[in-house]
């Protein structure tokens, strides 16, 4: 805009210089107002064409022969040489909004119109030599900067692609990281659940039928044992808990994938959450399908929507469902299908026994997921703490 209005300004100085050039009676100059008012009724429209070059084109080439009609050196009595700043203004206009060989065009529409002008004036030899000379450096610079210019265009393509590529490599690197990470903890915890954790209550049990077998001196060593091995399991119970807990996904996991997203692709987000999602008891498994599911959504934003601003709420109301929504606003009338990502989403959450939606409305696209809030804790709980499912107690007190 800033460019646009200091152009706006040459032709305004210039201009006015070329009219008083001229040293006509007012009353001759009408043709020459009129046709100077059409010209930059032209100019002022231009912007509204930025992206029909074939318009911005035929609007330039008008506006370039109109200049020379306007000055016509025929109608002179000496060459105006504010026409040649007029027309330079008009080829440079070309040049910078048109491609090279919609320019090229342009500029020979805009020399062949100068030349007729020039071969059906009066003007000598010179003049009009120096004149058509003018112009071929003139047109021969332009050439070389749209040249340099698209290099340079190109150069900054290549550079946001490698960019975006690299930025790409890292966020996989850091994922497939944590991701490595979290299988690492979740089989380490199963393998603790399992093996050391039931081992522990076995040992219990064959304790307790031990205590009650042995003489009574001997049932106070037993009950130590016993003690031993509670808190072994109690220890046991709060490894697993930590493993986790610890896990990279979940709220706490997209949080760290929002500022991330905001830092390197220049994303902004709306974030709230609602009924105590942050406090909800999700398993390992379901944080992660969470984060996932999120990642995956705002991935699709960044590949497939013209905004850089999304919308995100997590809900659990009841304690019962998580559910969490992906939202963009959407301006194309193209209808979306759902590709790869989506329906590896879809899996994973029917996997994990809940359920994806996908729709776009009039102006919004918003993927929207379900979780069922795994209240299986309390069953791993009643494994190592020696207790059957139907909550009573497996070993009694020795008081």
């Amino acid at each position: 805009m800033k460019l646009y209005w200091i152009w706006l300004g040459m032709n305004f100085l210039i201009w006015p210089l070329a009219i008083l050039y001229t040293n006509e009676p007012i009353e001759e100059m009408m043709g020459k107002l009129l046709g100077t008012a059409l010209y930059f009724i032209l100019l002022f429209i231009f912007p509204l064409f930025a992206k029909r070059p074939k318009a911005l084109l035929v609007l330039l080439s008008i506006n370039g022969i109109l200049a020379i009609l306007i000055f016509n050196p025929g109608n002179a009595s000496e060459f105006n040489p504010f026409l040649l700043l007029v027309l330079t203004l008009n080829l440079a206009e070309g040049f910078f909004r048109l491609s090279l060989r919609a320019s090229l065009i342009q500029s020979g529409i805009v020399l062949a119109g100068l030349l007729i002008a020039l071969l059906l004036s009066g003007l000598n030899v010179i003049t009009q030599g120096f004149v058509i000379i003018y112009f071929l450096f003139l047109i021969t610079g332009f050439i070389y900067y749209k040249k340099i210019q698209e290099r340079k265009d190109d150069l900054e393509v290549r550079y946001d692609v490698l960019i975006s590529e690299y930025r790409n490599a890292r966020r996989r690197n850091v994922t497939e990281e944590e991701m490595a990470r979290q299988e690492e903890r979740m089989l380490i915890a199963h393998e603790i659940h399992d093996s050391v954790g039931h081992k522990l209550t076995a040992l219990l049990m064959q304790l307790e039928a031990y205590r009650i077998q042995v003489q009574e001196q001997d049932k106070e060593k037993v009950q130590v044992l016993k003690q031993l091995a509670s808190e072994s399991l109690e220890e046991t119970r709060r490894a697993v808990k930590s493993l986790k807990a610890s896990e990279p996904g979940g709220v706490a996991g997209i949080l760290r994938l929002i500022r991330k997203l905001e830092t390197e692709s220049f994303m902004r987000f709306h974030f709230s959450v609602k009924h105590g999602a942050f406090s909800a008891p999700l398993s390992g498994e379901q944080s992660f399908v969470i984060y996932r599911s999120v990642q995956e959504a705002l991935t699709n934003i960044m590949k497939h929507s013209d905004t850089r601003v999304a919308e995100i709420s997590f809900e659990a109301p009841g304690g019962r469902i998580f559910r969490f929504e992906v939202s963009n606003s959407f301006t194309s009338d193209r209808k979306f299908q759902e590709g790869f990502g989506l329906k590896s989403m879809r899996e994973r959450l029917e996997k994990h026994g809940g359920e994806l939606e996908v729709y776009q409305t009039d102006d919004q696209f918003i993927v929207r997921g379900t979780l069922e809030i795994d209240m299986g804790d309390d069953n791993d709980s009643n494994i190592i703490s020696g207790r059957p499912d139907d909550g009573t107690a497996r070993f009694k007190n020795d008081d």
